[in-house]
C-alpha cells in the first residue's frame, strides 16, 4: 500500500485530481471533510472550542455559526491559534486512524490524504511521496477570480495567505501539473498510477 499525501494551492484543481484518483480506485481521505465532522454538534472537538470562544458561536439548534467563528480567527491570529490546537490534533488523528483502517482492509490500494495546507503544517513526512497539483501563480489567480468572483486584489490576498506554489513544487515528489487541458492533466494522474502499477 502506498500513502500520498495530495496538495496544492488554491484554485489549481487539487479536488480535480483527487476525485480523479478517487475514480481510479484510490481510497481518498478528504481533511476538510473531517474539518467539518470534528465540529458537529455532539463531537468533542466542537465541545472544546464552545468552551474556548463561546456559545455564541453556535446557531440555536446547536450547530456551529462558521461565519461566526471565522470572523473571530480571521481578525486575530492569537485566536486563529487557539482554534488550530483545538482541531488540528484531532484531525491529524482522525486521518491516522482511516489511512490505518484502509491498508488493513485494502492492502494493495493506494491512500490519498487530501490536505490543502500540507506543507504549511508541516505534515510531508507522514506519507509516502507528496504530490502538488500545480498550476502558475497567473493561472491561479485568474481561475480564482472567475470562480469565486473575486477581484484581482482579493484572489490576490487569498493566494498570498498559503505557501507560495512554486515552492511547493519544489518540494514534491510528484507535480501534477494542471495549467493545461484537461485531458493532459488526466494522462500525467495516469502515468503517475502506472508507474506505481496501480493500474
Amino acid at each position: 500500500m502506498m500513502n500520498i499525501g495530495l496538495t496544492g494551492g488554491i484554485a489549481t484543481g487539487k479536488s480535480s485530481v483527487s476525485a480523479l484518483l478517487a475514480s481510479k480506485g484510490a481510497l481518498l481521505i478528504d481533511a476538510d471533510v473531517i474539518a467539518r465532522e470534528v465540529m458537529m454538534p455532539g463531537h468533542p472537538v466542537l465541545a472544546a472550542a464552545v468552551q474556548r470562544f463561546g456559545q455564541a458561536i453556535l446557531h440555536e439548534d446547536g450547530t456551529l455559526d462558521r461565519k461566526k467563528l471565522g470572523s473571530i480567527v480571521f481578525q486575530h491570529p492569537e485566536e486563529r491559534r487557539a482554534l488550530e490546537a483545538i482541531t488540528h490534533p484531532a484531525i491529524r488523528r482522525e486521518m491516522r486512524e482511516r489511512a490505518a483502517a484502509y491498508e488493513k482492509a485494502h492492502p494493495d490500494k493506494l491512500v490519498v490524504s487530501d490536505i490543502p495546507l500540507l506543507y504549511e503544517s508541516g505534515l510531508e513526512n507522514g506519507f509516502d511521496e507528496v504530490i502538488v497539483v500545480y498550476v502558475p501563480r497567473a493561472i491561479q489567480r485568474e481561475r480564482l477570480m472567475s470562480r469565486d468572483g473575486l477581484t484581482g486584489e482579493q484572489a490576490d490576498a487569498r493566494i498570498a495567505a498559503q505557501m507560495d506554489i512554486e515552492q511547493k513544487k519544489q518540494l514534491a515528489d510528484i507535480v501534477i501539473d494542471n495549467s493545461g487541458a484537461w485531458h493532459d492533466t488526466e494522462q500525467q494522474v495516469i502515468s503517475f498510477l502506472q508507474g506505481k502499477g496501480l493500474i
